[in-house]
């Protein structure tokens, strides 16, 4: 439900008021009791981000940001070589 704006055209009382959109803008001022009430046109609210970010926070990271990040193709320093990496040593 959105906040509206509304300014009194007798007493310049202006407030917001908090309503559902299906409901009949207000009329009567709270201040000085008459019908004089206008609904203003406000520029709204921005977007409003809160956290500490959404890309690292909310997905789980991939093997190809791994292996690009810390250049060891995604492999740590506990894990051993494949029998296929073995294979890749120098004979002279």
């Amino acid at each position: 439900m959105p906040t509206y704006d509304y300014l009194c055209e007798n007493c310049g009382h202006r407030f917001e008021h908090f309503q559902s959109m299906k409901e009949k803008a207000l009329t009567l001022c709270p201040v000085c009791n008459q019908e004089a009430l206008v609904r203003l046109v406000s520029g709204g609210s921005g977007l409003i981000f809160k956290g500490s970010g959404f890309y690292i926070t909310d997905y789980k990271k991939s093997h190809s940001l791994a292996s690009d990040s810390n250049g060891t193709n995604g492999k740590t320093k506990t894990e051993k070589p494949s029998p296929s990496e073995k294979k890749e040593t120098k004979t002279d």
